[in-house]
């Protein structure tokens, strides 16, 4: 390398890089893309890297950080370095994020029915109904297909041997794939030089995937083209560009709950024309505010009467009401058992080990290790409320030995994984940074894998935390044909 190429001074150090591998043996797959970025400057990389975030402000695309005073909405920090996965890396994270959603599909429809798992004692009763997110609202309704997450979220890492593992799944309104889609699009417009002649796969199709996969799980009354629409909370909703963004893709309406009614146990939406017939709900609202009449009385998001219309079988909900029980991380400890139970079947992509602080073995072992491990909550996300041990004050581990002994089962601790690193334009130079990967699947008939997914950056020099409102960014995730 001459010392004008951008990697000319970069140095993973002990971690597994994403472009250059372990050890110094860089992967063959990525052979091309180093080549072509080694011709390019910090200068010219930096120049471009402005030109992107110039264009992310002109597109709008944010997300809103409700706990800054000062700042509203954000531009997503983006990275102008891909990231690079390899054809045969691809297809064990996308039969691995496959098989999970048939088992979480299969568990979900047990929980609510039969509990055959509850009753085999495979997953502990208490865990399920006494979570916070089972719906009792929900037993014995048959979701067409049997599905009830459409859509799921992933979020995988890869560890010091470069090994993927989950760290948990999203089962209930996972949001980011709008940056998968915005990001591909940047990048070929900006780098096309870089993408040239590389055979990448496509991201384009989501929309129209979805927007098929939520017609296959349409009510059987519906026609032949049945009323889709998308459920928003509105403008002030941190996701809300990612709303609209994927109303357009799907080519579907936007809707608020006001603009929602229910007739008869019958769905439909206002417009100026009348009353037209809704099927099926892409809703991005919670649980608690979907419908007043049943949940939170106060919700003014919400549709009242639409759980009486769902359960009628009038309208299907995607992803189904009472999914957050699956994704919850003290359920995640057993998801190997729950893939077994019902798939006979190893898992293809293996959990980060997992202490449950519920239970007394768990919690000693967590007790005895928190300088070690990394300690969560199971009801909170976005990288809140994680205590990383090695990175603790003695203040800070202190307290949170006491939040344990007086909530134990409201935490699981795991040991701290070094994730994977890849080359990121930092200021004027080029620096390793941690990421994680959020692949995306949709599921109707089948379950289809976007190819690639979201790719999180923790931007801080050593930082294991990549979520958004944590500071991280992202970068364009690339799957070789």
């Amino acid at each position: 390398m001459n010392n004008d190429n951008a990697l000319a001074k970069y140095d993973a150090g002990p971690f597994f890089c994403e472009l250059f591998g372990l050890g110094g043996t860089a992967p063959e797959h990525t052979a091309l893309v180093r080549e072509r970025l080694s011709q390019l400057d910090i200068p010219s990389l930096r120049r471009r890297s402005k030109d992107a975030i110039e264009e992310l402000y002109d597109l709008g695309i944010t997300f809103t950080v409700y706990s800054d005073r000062d700042v509203i909405d954000r531009i997503l920090p983006f990275d102008v370095i891909p990231r690079v996965i390899s054809p045969k890396d691809w297809q064990i994270i996308e039969t691995g994020v496959q098989q999970r959603v048939a088992a979480l599909n299969h568990f979900l429809h047990d929980i609510y029915h039969d509990r055959k798992i509850l009753n085999d004692k495979v997953v502990p009763a208490d865990l399920v109904l006494g979570n916070a997110n089972y719906r009792k609202e929900m037993v014995g309704l048959d979701v067409p297909g049997g599905v009830y997450v459409h859509i799921c979220g992933t979020d995988i890492v890869r560890d010091d041997m470069g090994e993927f593992r989950v760290l948990e799944d999203n089962a209930r309104t996972p949001s980011g794939v709008s940056y998968v889609i915005e990001n591909r699009h940047l990048m070929l417009r900006a780098f096309a030089d870089l993408t040239e002649g590389i055979d990448l796969r496509p991201v384009d199709g989501y929309g129209s995937q979805l927007a098929g996969a939520l017609a296959a799980v349409a009510p059987k009354h519906a026609t032949n083209d049945p009323g889709i629409v998308l459920l928003s909370p509105g403008t002030f909703n941190s996701a809300y560009f990612e709303h609209v963004f994927l109303a357009r893709e799907m080519g579907v309406p936007l809707v608020e709950g006001r603009d929602l009614v229910v007739e008869k146990d019958r769905v439909f939406m206002k417009t100026t024309g009348g009353l037209v017939p809704v099927h099926v709900i892409y809703r991005r609202i919670d649980d608690a505010f979907l419908d007043p009449e049943v949940f939170n009385p106060e919700s003014v998001l919400g549709v009242p009467g639409l759980m009486r219309a769902y359960r009628k079988g009038n309208v299907n909900i995607a992803n189904a009401v009472g999914t957050g029980v699956a994704d919850d991380k003290a359920i995640y400890a057993y998801m190997p058992r729950i893939i077994r139970y019902y798939l006979d079947e190893d898992p293809i992509l293996q959990n980060v080990q997992t202490n449950i602080c519920r239970e007394e073995e768990g919690l000693a072992y967590t007790l005895e290790h928190l300088n070690e491990l990394v300690t969560k909550p199971v009801g909170e996300s976005g990288g809140y409320g994680v205590v990383i041990g090695p990175r603790a004050t003695k203040k800070e581990l202190r307290e949170l030995r006491a939040v344990l002994l007086k909530k134990p089962d409201n935490y699981i601790s795991q040991p701290m994984i070094n994730l994977s690193v890849t080359p990121t334009l930092i200021g004027n130079a080029v620096e390793p940074r941690h990421i994680d990967l959020r692949p995306f699947a949709v599921t109707g008939d089948s379950t289809w894998v976007l190819p690639g997914g979201l790719t999180r950056v923790a931007m801080k020099r050593g930082s294991l935390v990549v979520n958004s409102s944590q500071g991280g960014g992202t970068k364009d995730t690339w799957v070789l044909g």
